[in-house]
């Protein structure tokens, strides 16, 4: 794989269009220091970029609860990421929106830091292994929770929130694991590491925890839609690790992950069912169309 310092093409930063390997950052910039830095990640479907205007409603709700001003609006970063990904010419790919504190000040205190802001693209395929997902892929039980909500900005994509998901990652395909489910502050069932999880119970009911301690993502509220537009009944809950072994099947839901189905929770095993499948097969003709139209 090519590394992300050594591609070709442009990147959209603070309304330039520059090379892509001459996009740098301050070895003592803020945001690399004390982690006062968002992004979010969307994907492109044949060329389209699906939920725009909600992803970057969310990156600014991001910025704002960080006491980060983009020096932008919602619509001159919308009209920058249609720019970026034509002049990257992706069909099927990622974006990346990033903004953060610059190196004016190195310290705790940041206010006199000018914002940075950059838009990266690129083609993408499969965030899991494809056979993976066929299969279902397997995740272990993290060490590391989710932080109490009085504790940190949980309903942001900002950068620090996502130190102990790598962590848990890590240790996860150390283990011989596709990637950990994390549990929240109490102890309950809350997410994986970059994609949030439904489960499914002997009924073919969908149930999935209240994201009151992470973040609410846009797939997750695209699947429950589909879900009961297809009269299956969604129950969102707080669900205690002890209740996996009576769900007959379980899949992850992220704008990386797309819909993917999970086989195994440490000793849980789970199938993947056709309700799962009719899903995911859901999801893809819905960004397929919105892309067409």
């Amino acid at each position: 794989m090519i590394p992300y310092d050594k591609r070709d093409g442009k990147i959209w930063y603070n309304n330039e269009l520059v090379d892509w390997n001459n996009v740098k950052l301050h070895v003592l910039s803020h945001g690399l220091h004390y982690a006062s830095c968002v992004f979010e990640g969307l994907r492109v479907y044949d060329g389209e970029i699906f939920k725009l205007e909600e992803h970057t409603k969310r990156f600014f709700y991001s910025a704002n609860r960080m006491g980060i001003k983009i020096p932008f609006s919602e619509d001159e970063i919308n009209t920058a990421t249609k720019q970026i990904v034509k002049i990257q010419n992706v069909q099927n790919g990622y974006i990346r929106p990033v903004a953060w504190r610059g190196s004016e000040m190195m310290a705790i205190s940041a206010q006199q830091t000018k914002i940075h802001v950059a838009i990266a693209t690129w083609e993408w395929g499969s965030y899991f292994d494809p056979n993976l997902k066929l299969k279902g892929i397997k995740l272990n039980i993290s060490k590391w929770r989710r932080p109490a909500p009085n504790t940190i900005p949980w309903d942001t994509k900002a950068s620090g929130l996502y130190m102990i998901c790598t962590l848990s990652k890590h240790e996860a395909e150390k283990d011989g694991y596709t990637d950990a489910l994390m549990l929240d502050h109490e102890g309950n069932v809350a997410e994986a590491t970059g994609a949030n999880v439904f489960f499914k119970d002997k009924n073919g009911n969908l149930h999935t925890p209240i994201p009151d301690s992470f973040l609410d993502g846009i797939t997750r509220r695209t699947l429950i839609d589909i879900a009961k537009s297809k009269n299956i009944k969604v129950s969102e809950r707080k669900i205690s690790p002890n209740e996996l072994s009576t769900f007959e099947g379980c899949f992850l839901t992220g704008t990386a992950a797309e819909v993917t189905p999970v086989s195994q929770i440490q000793d849980f095993k789970f199938k993947v069912c056709n309700t799962i499948i009719d899903l995911s097969e859901n999801y893809q003709s819905l960004v397929r169309k919105k892309a067409a139209a």
